[in-house]
């Protein structure tokens, strides 16, 4: 009787790239990580380095690159627990990780044009340095989570919760201070926020989920 054997190999390989990317940005900049590590709580990150910011800075392509792996795995390994499927397939761990990129990527190039068209260049590049540093944080979270469903135990339907659950607080803390930020400027033009949040937040959102869906 021929049994499969579940192999986790790749997967570790991934989980190691991952924490190698945040030991790489905590040794090229340690105090700027350990700012970082305390974002959730304290805003002082977020004033300091985003005066800081240039168009290519190192560390923040870093976290980036281990938030595209994180977000990858975690999506394979609910895709695997909801499918019931063995399968491991680097190509499609590719697909999953270039959609990704190129999702947020987009939305990235989105944002950037318009705070051009309407000259506001100093604005969104502020508002987006501190949507992208939570984003990156949330890589930093997956990782514990990745290793738990991999190697700690069978991974369960209330564990997939907890993990999104956590996952939308962190997202959540992320809009609610940026927002925070410029809540003068929404107040006077609040027609303006809202049409920017169905067009730039919530429709891509759910284009990506149909897409999903439909796949």
């Amino acid at each position: 009787m021929l049994r499969d054997i579940i192999s986790n190999d790749f997967f570790t390989i991934l989980l190691v790239v991952g924490m190698a990317l945040i030991a790489t940005a905590k040794l090229a900049s340690p105090k700027r990580f350990n700012d970082f590590i305390s974002v959730l709580g304290n805003s002082k990150y977020l004033k300091i380095y985003s005066r800081e910011q240039k168009f290519f800075d190192k560390f923040d392509a870093l976290l980036f690159v281990n938030l595209i792996i994180s977000v990858s795995l975690f999506c394979f390994i609910s895709f695997k627990f909801f499918t019931n499927t063995n399968t491991i397939s680097p190509d499609t761990m590719f697909k999953i990780s270039f959609g990704i990129s190129v999702f947020i990527l987009i939305k990235v190039f989105l944002e950037r044009l318009i705070g051009s068209l309407f000259e506001m260049d100093a604005m969104i590049d502020q508002y987006l340095f501190q949507k992208i540093s939570y984003k990156n944080y949330l890589g930093l979270v997956l990782i514990p989570i990745n290793a738990l469903l991999l190697f700690s135990f069978k991974p369960t339907l209330t564990f997939f919760y907890v993990s999104v659950i956590l996952l939308f607080i962190v997202i959540l803390i992320g809009l609610v201070t940026s927002f925070k930020a410029h809540q003068s400027l929404i107040k006077h033009n609040f027609f303006y926020f809202i049409l920017y949040l169905c067009a730039l937040e919530i429709a891509p959102c759910i284009i990506l989920y149909k897409v999903i869906i439909s796949k």
